[in-house]
């Protein structure tokens, strides 16, 4: 009997540590897996590493109350703004421009570099993390080819507003391409047209509207017209429009210094203003009215021969285009173009504004003939610069594969709500 409560009691022993072994609880380790944040790149930095501070330059504010406003003393802002002054003047700040500062990521925040963008693709970049330097970029610009048609029920613009097409299209048709070929106020109901152009974006995902067209075709009164772009001096960059036969669309002159014109006043050698008693005031040149800030454009190719604000003329630029033409603008809030520099058809030499003696804002435009000031619109305007003949060879090679894909778009029967054929052709970063 001892024998077998012996035998018993080690049993239950053994039972009742085994029972022990199996319900002690297993504890498991896990391994934390830490995601490293995705990068988010701009301006060549990784904005995680940062904190990232956005504003816009506004009124009082310049490089040195912005740094100061974030903690930078003003020894440093001093030797920054002088070691930066070879790249960029640090006094050419502009109101309403954005700018950037990436600070530290820690309670101070203090910045450790400062981005400026004066324009939508360009950047200035000034560093000054460990050794202080400064540089200018810009941003990566995308290019997309896209196709449209359409057919002319009432105007151009209403055509393309329908089809959710930028107005862009019609102002560069209208005034840069068939201006002097085709009468855009006088479109026939069933007109029609086919376009290839690019649009322009920043970043990939900024649209910043209409690049360029490179090859048109516009049906007006059943007669065709072709144009194509060409560019027919590399070294000036100058660009112009040509038909299939290579024959210049345009005149050597736009018929207007700013885009969406209205004309408020025109050339009048007999006019009467009642301020003045009615007295004969005559009004050599033609007003054309716009928002104050709309850039204003030379409407040729030519050198500029003054530069200045003078009595009732205000800010004004006047160019020379060749031993016969030249051209005056007046009441500019603000001047770009300086005397001497040569400007090419469509570039920006100043902006509307309200200088000297104007009652609203808007730019006076005016024409020289051999030196007698002249109405614009009653000239017989010569063509733009022909092609030269050792180009035309090569021109009419250019325009083949163009004007193949052009006759290879057809007219939709009606409009259709879907996107215009799109080709992405080229990634750059100027």
């Amino acid at each position: 009997m001892g024998n077998k409560y012996i035998i018993l009691l080690v049993a239950l022993i053994c039972f009742i540590a085994c029972k022990e072994e199996v319900e002690k609880p297993v504890i498991k380790e896990e391994l934390a897996v830490v995601e490293e944040p995705e990068e988010i790149l701009e301006f060549g930095f990784n904005l995680n590493d940062y904190i990232v501070k956005r504003d816009t330059i506004r009124r009082g504010d310049s490089f040195g109350v912005i740094l100061e406003r974030n903690k930078v003393g003003y020894p440093k802002i001093f030797h920054i703004a002088e070691k930066a002054k070879d790249t960029f003047d640090i006094r050419r700040l502009q109101i309403g421009k954005p700018y950037t500062l990436l600070c530290s990521k820690d309670s101070l925040e203090l910045p450790k570099c400062f981005i400026y963008q004066p324009t939508m693709e360009e950047y200035v970049v000034i560093n000054f993390h460990d050794s202080i330097h400064a540089y200018t970029s810009r941003k990566p610009i995308k290019y997309i080819e896209k196709t449209a048609t359409g057919v002319i029920t009432n105007n151009i613009s209403e055509t393309l507003e329908e089809q959710g097409l930028s107005p862009r299209l019609a102002y560069k048709m209208a005034d840069e391409i068939y201006a002097w070929t085709i009468d855009f106020r006088r479109l026939q109901k069933g007109d029609r047209f086919k376009v290839i152009y690019t649009d322009k974006y920043i970043d990939d995902t900024i649209y910043t509207g209409v690049h360029n067209i490179k090859a048109a075709f516009f049906e007006h009164n059943n007669e065709p017209f072709y144009a194509f772009e060409f560019m027919t001096d590399s070294t000036k960059g100058i660009i112009d429009y040509f038909n299939e036969e290579a024959k210049n669309l345009r005149r050597a002159f736009l018929k207007a210094p700013v885009k969406f014109k209205r004309i408020s006043s025109r050339y009048n050698l007999k006019r009467r203003i009642a301020v003045y008693g009615y007295k004969v005031r005559p009004h050599k040149g033609t007003d054309f009215a716009a928002d104050i800030g709309t850039p204003i454009m030379a409407t040729a190719n030519g050198t500029v021969t003054e530069s200045a604000r003078r009595g009732g003329n205000g800010n004004y630029v006047k160019i020379r285009h060749n031993a016969t033409y030249e051209t005056q603008y007046l009441h500019m809030s603000k001047r770009k173009a300086k005397v001497g520099q040569f400007v090419k058809q469509g570039d920006v030499i100043g902006w509307v504004g309200m200088t000297g003696n104007t009652g609203g804002p808007h730019v006076c435009y005016r024409f020289w003939v051999n030196g007698k000031q002249v109405d614009p619109f009653k000239q017989k305007l010569p063509e733009a610069k022909p092609i030269s003949d050792s180009l035309k060879v090569k021109y009419l090679e250019f325009i083949k594969p163009l004007k193949y894909q052009l006759d290879n778009i057809f007219f939709k029967p009606e409009i259709e709500e879907e996107e215009p054929e799109q080709t992405i052709i080229t990634q750059a970063n100027s």
